[in-house]
């Protein structure tokens, strides 16, 4: 009888096997997965639960029922500093997108959690790096309409003792007379804003014995100075 020769299957080629590995999910990443959706869709629900739906937005109206419900002050730092975390692009309003990018970064998913997060964002904010970004941005976030530049004297005064009167509070009283007291300067730019934030941290106040006008210092400040000197004379 003639010999035959038994055939050995071949093995199953390396990208089969890696097709089939594809097809299938790792039951620990499918929780993850899971777990990520969820948690997007509790952010989307409180998202909604404020919007103006017509808008698809968080409107001033939603912010302000969002703080009360929060049992916040809409003009509380803390939600200028929210807005700061979600990027919010636009004064008193809040995208879907902003919401849910603030929110993951926050680690909150319902109005408790994020109730509770206010301390703790409170903290991040003051921290050095994060507070000039955080000054800088709550110039910007005054700024309403598209091209403007420059804010007006008296929105000024109000945001320096929101963002700065804790800290400066002798400094912020000063400029704040000043503003309300001269008539050259109607508006600011966000170059004096800043400066005037390097002068609390550099200048001694209130003897102002280092501040040099020869120094590269915004004329409103050299005018400040000077207001301030002839004052206590």
């Amino acid at each position: 009888m003639p010999r035959t020769s038994k055939r050995k299957a071949a093995p199953p080629s390396s990208a089969s096997v890696k097709s089939s590995d594809s097809l299938s999910v790792r039951p620990g990443k499918a929780g993850a997965v899971k777990a990520v959706t969820k948690e997007v869709d509790r952010i989307d629900q409180l998202f909604d639960s404020y919007a103006n739906k017509d808008l698809g937005l968080i409107d001033p109206e939603g912010v302000e029922t969002l703080c009360s419900d929060m049992g916040v002050q809409h003009t509380d730092v803390r939600i200028l500093m929210l807005a700061w975390k979600l990027k919010a692009k636009k004064q008193g309003y809040f995208s879907k997108d902003e919401w849910r990018t603030g929110l993951k970064a926050l680690k909150v998913d319902n109005l408790e959690k994020l109730k509770k997060a206010l301390p703790t964002l409170e903290t991040e904010v003051m921290t050095p790096p994060n507070f000039e970004d955080f000054y800088a941005y709550a110039f910007k976030y005054c700024l309403t309409e598209e091209m403007q530049k420059c804010v007006d004297v008296e929105t000024i005064c109000e945001l320096l003792n929101l963002v700065l009167g804790s800290q400066f509070c002798a400094q912020v009283d000063s400029i704040t007379e000043y503003l309300k007291f001269q008539s050259d300067y109607r508006v600011l730019t966000m170059d004096q804003w800043v400066n005037f934030y390097r002068f609390c941290h550099e200048i001694s106040f209130p003897d102002l014995h280092n501040y040099d006008s020869d120094q590269a210092w915004p004329l409103i400040l050299d005018s400040f100075v000077e207001w301030l000197r002839e004052k206590r004379k």
